[in-house]
């Protein structure tokens, strides 16, 4: 449990920090970066710095993948628990 709650504060992070940057000169975070770490367990971080910073909800793959990859997610937990 407490390393899915580390990699969601991880990917929440990251997430927010690529807000921070954007528009800046800097480097960005690949957008497939950021639905890879969603994919692997970490959508719950993602979708929670979309909506706290508004950051990526305009795009489709964001406003509906996410929401579906947290669902895998958590499918994925029950399945990992029940066993």
């Amino acid at each position: 449990m407490w390393l899915f709650i580390g990699w969601n504060v991880l990917t929440f992070l990251v997430t927010g920090y690529d807000k921070l940057i954007a528009g800046a000169r800097i480097r960005r975070v690949r957008e497939r970066t950021l639905l890879g770490l969603a994919l692997l367990f970490g959508a719950l971080g993602v979708y929670i710095a979309m909506q706290l910073f508004r950051h990526k909800t305009q795009h489709k793959k964001f406003r509906y993948g996410v929401p579906v990859l947290l669902a895998v997610n958590f499918i994925g937990l029950y399945l990992v628990a029940v066993k």
